[in-house]
């Protein structure tokens, strides 16, 4: 045969497209956190400087109120405050990949890998307090995930389909209470009925997975369905306007046409084509969970990473929360590579961008 078939070559630039989109977004992703890195560190520790504080004022920070003036001058050497911002940035950088030890008289303080820095009050480094906080967040932000996206996606479908009739109305009704509804009231109600007036779920407390897996989903229950009520509402009616624009385009009109069930018309193809600006906050929406829900967090006492955050602004440890953010940064970040990759698996055009 002279010319062969058509699709050889497409199909066979396929696998390439996708291998050079992967790696154009994996580049792109260690980019951006070296840039967020160092904005954030611009933030925390040159801005202040604008401000009027000196190296002698955020060294004071780390010995409290009574320190002599000696002391002071020990920690501002020993944490290279006293150098330039850029001298300091590297340093920081080096230790965040290398770790380092911090040795000051008889304080000696060890900081491996990735290395934030040690914490104001408890002179520990910050990342294994961090650490130790991820697996709370992750159990909370990954359940409230499932099923919100799950319930906001059928809501929306169920709505756009139903559109004008009782049940349309009815849920999209319930979205505009659950997203005007704060997470810190529905919490306070949820915990007021289902936990104290009708003790279903007493005494809420994080158990992890793998001590007890029955009392690790128990006591989730109530803090993922307050936390899925905010956000499945919020998706419900962006699944419900994407539902409406695509059941209007032309190859909607031409697949009933040619006499496809109406299930797969709305399954196949109308939900596919409307997922796509859902994936995008998705996983936008669960990295900044990820990173930290703080609210919910707090009005359920759990030790997760957004009450390691607010305790930290409180106690006003920088190092804390210079972790914190950059840690936050890395799972959205992760979370936005993620979306970008699956974008590619459901629509070939993205890979050519």
């Amino acid at each position: 045969m002279a010319g062969g078939s058509p699709m050889g070559p497409a199909r066979h630039r396929e696998p390439s497209q996708v291998i050079a989109f992967i790696i154009r977004r994996l580049l792109a992703a260690v980019l951006l956190l070296l840039v967020v890195g160092f904005v954030t560190f611009i933030i925390f520790f040159w801005v202040p400087k604008l401000a009027g504080q000196n190296s002698y004022a955020l060294a004071s920070q780390f010995v409290g109120k009574d320190a002599t003036q000696a002391t002071v001058r020990a920690i501002e050497k020993k944490y290279g405050f006293d150098k330039p911002v850029i001298v300091q940035y590297w340093r920081f950088m080096k230790n965040l990949v290398t770790g380092t030890k911090y040795d000051a008289g008889p304080v000696k303080t060890t900081c491996n890998f990735p290395c934030f820095g040690v914490s104001f009050k408890s002179q520990t480094p910050v990342w294994p307090l961090i650490k130790d906080r991820i697996p709370v967040t992750m159990s909370l932000a990954i359940g409230a995930a499932v099923i919100w996206l799950v319930s906001g996606v059928i809501a929306g479908v169920i709505s756009a389909v139903k559109r004008g009739k009782f049940i349309d109305r009815a849920v999209m009704a319930v979205a505009l209470a659950g997203v005007s509804a704060p997470i810190f009231f529905t919490g306070l109600v949820a915990l007021s009925l289902f936990s104290y007036k009708w003790p279903l779920f007493p005494n809420i407390h994080y158990v992890s997975i793998l001590d007890n897996p029955f009392l690790w989903f128990g006591n989730l229950v109530l803090p993922w369905v307050t936390l899925a009520l905010l956000y499945g509402a919020l998706y419900a009616r962006l699944m419900r306007a994407g539902m409406l624009e695509t059941l209007n385009e032309d190859y909607i009109r031409t697949a009933r046409a040619k006499g496809l069930p109406e299930r797969t018309v709305i399954a196949k193809h109308a939900v596919r084509a409307a997922l796509t600006p859902i994936l995008t906050i998705f996983g936008l929406d669960l990295g900044l969970l990820v990173g930290g829900a703080i609210l919910t967090e707090y009005t359920f006492s759990l030790p997760g990473v957004g009450q390691f955050a607010k305790q930290a602004i409180d106690n006003n440890d920088l190092p804390e929360i210079f972790g914190v953010t950059l840690v936050a940064a890395f799972f959205v970040i992760m979370a936005n590579l993620v979306v970008d990759i699956l974008y590619a698996v459901i629509d070939p055009r993205v890979r050519l961008s």
